[in-house]
């Protein structure tokens, strides 16, 4: 059985960040996303293969002075 797709909130929860950090990765960061309608939804395997590789570690690098 397949996980099911979450909303940009339930990721948000699930990596620690908040709606606009998720939004800023999908499209600075290539965050796995698929876009259905107006909407973004995840698979969780994927957004956690993301941050395994590291992905989301480049984006704290960029917030430093």
């Amino acid at each position: 059985m397949s996980s099911r797709w979450l909303s940009v909130q339930e990721i948000a929860v699930h990596l620690g960040a908040s709606r606009d950090t998720v939004y800023r990765w999908i499209e600075d960061r290539k965050l796995p996303a698929h876009r259905i309608g107006r909407c973004w939804k995840f698979k969780l395997e994927e957004v956690d293969e993301w941050v395994r590789a590291g992905k989301a570690a480049d984006e704290d690098e960029d917030e430093q002075p």
